[in-house]
């Protein structure tokens, strides 16, 4: 077997079954030093994996659970790493969840989800390349040379190349932009389910558009049922939903949600974009599971082919779970029980060999 491919295979073996953070020295120690951590730094040196080798990696296992009703899953998630060196892949990004700015990883995956499993089928590593002095404060900060918008727009185009199949975007209020919703449908010919924010202005008939009367969505008599009308900057008819929530905290939420789709009735379109939560499973699986930020590596490249090994270790450990019936998490708990109790054992041999 080529050198780079084993190495390849035992790094996502590794990051699968570590429960703390992975090292090149870690790796080859598990292996008793058949492979080196030179060897290890050098795999990850090599070259620079891409969104394109993901898919290469995941279309067998896609393939197997595609269909036409799949829906594709758009969200980003903000890895801290307040300590690691600031370059143009560790720097300062806002994440919604805290509601400030944090230093560390912004990664932006494309979920695929069909026949009850999740699997990324894109990515993109928001990076910082540009520096500019900000005039109010004069300090030096980083900007990208995409917005997220853009990005969305260039996995879609590489999931129609891919001939992949599915019927919905789903995602939050952050890519609900009219030029996203024009994108999808009238370049994809595709359905859209996202999410607004309460400001946006919609017309409830031809002719208040016609004549420019808008209004914000939060101020429309919700009945319950979905409106259709259009919303300001399209030609198109949409339908409008106002779903309520409660929070964990027993607060009441407002989600207001959109889609090219009319003949989306409230129950539908409540469940279909009930499966946007699993993004949010997905990012907790590559947070929690498959060591996305526990690598002390240094350089950009070896960085960024961490992260992907990471992706590729939390397909891996996605479609073990469901071979096994087991939740990732429960997955996980159960190598990790199986790794102590040989801990357990080898510390008895320890204390014999010792008496």
């Amino acid at each position: 077997m080529n050198k780079n491919k084993q190495i390849f295979e035992l790094y996502i073996d590794y990051l699968v079954t570590s429960f703390s953070y992975t090292t090149a020295t870690g790796l080859s120690n598990l292996l008793d030093g058949e492979i080196s951590h030179d060897q290890i730094t050098r795999f990850l040196s090599h070259k620079q994996f891409s969104s394109a080798d993901l898919w290469q990696n995941v279309k067998k296992e896609v393939r197997e659970i595609e269909s036409n009703e799949g829906v594709l899953i758009f969200d980003d998630t903000v890895q801290e790493k307040p300590y690691s060196s600031e370059n143009e892949l560790i720097n300062w990004h806002f994440d919604h969840t805290v509601g400030r700015s944090v230093k560390g990883i912004n990664l932006l995956n494309c979920i695929y989800h069909s026949n009850g499993a999740s699997l990324p089928v894109a990515f993109k590593l928001i990076t910082k390349p540009i520096q500019y002095s900000d005039i109010s404060t004069r300090k030096i900060k980083r900007k990208s040379e995409t917005t997220k918008n853009d990005d969305l727009i260039e996995i879609l185009k590489a999931c129609k190349q891919n001939k992949l199949k599915w019927r919905y975007v789903l995602a939050d209020s952050w890519f609900s932009s009219i030029g996203n919703m024009k994108f999808i449908h009238d370049k994809m010919k595709k359905y859209f389910l996202l999410a607004l924010k309460s400001n946006r202005l919609i017309a409830l008939n031809k002719e208040d558009k016609l004549q420019g009367r808008f209004q914000r969505i939060d101020s429309l008599d919700w009945s319950g049922t979905p409106i259709c009308g259009w919303v300001k900057g399209m030609d198109i008819p949409v339908v409008l939903h106002r779903q309520i929530f409660k929070n964990k905290d027993g607060s009441e939420g407002i989600l207001y949600l959109i889609s090219n789709d009319v003949e989306l009735d409230k129950d539908a379109i409540e469940t279909i974009y009930q499966k946007r939560w699993k993004v949010e499973v997905f990012h907790k699986n590559i947070k929690s599971n498959t060591a996305l930020a526990k690598s002390p590596a240094k350089t950009i490249k070896t960085q960024s082919n961490h992260i992907f090994m990471s992706l590729l270790a939390t397909v891996k450990l996605e479609c073990l779970s469901i071979k096994k019936g087991l939740t990732t998490f429960g997955l996980k708990m159960k190598l990790y029980i199986r790794a102590q109790k040989a801990a357990f054992e080898a510390l008895h041999l320890e204390q014999v060999s010792t008496a």
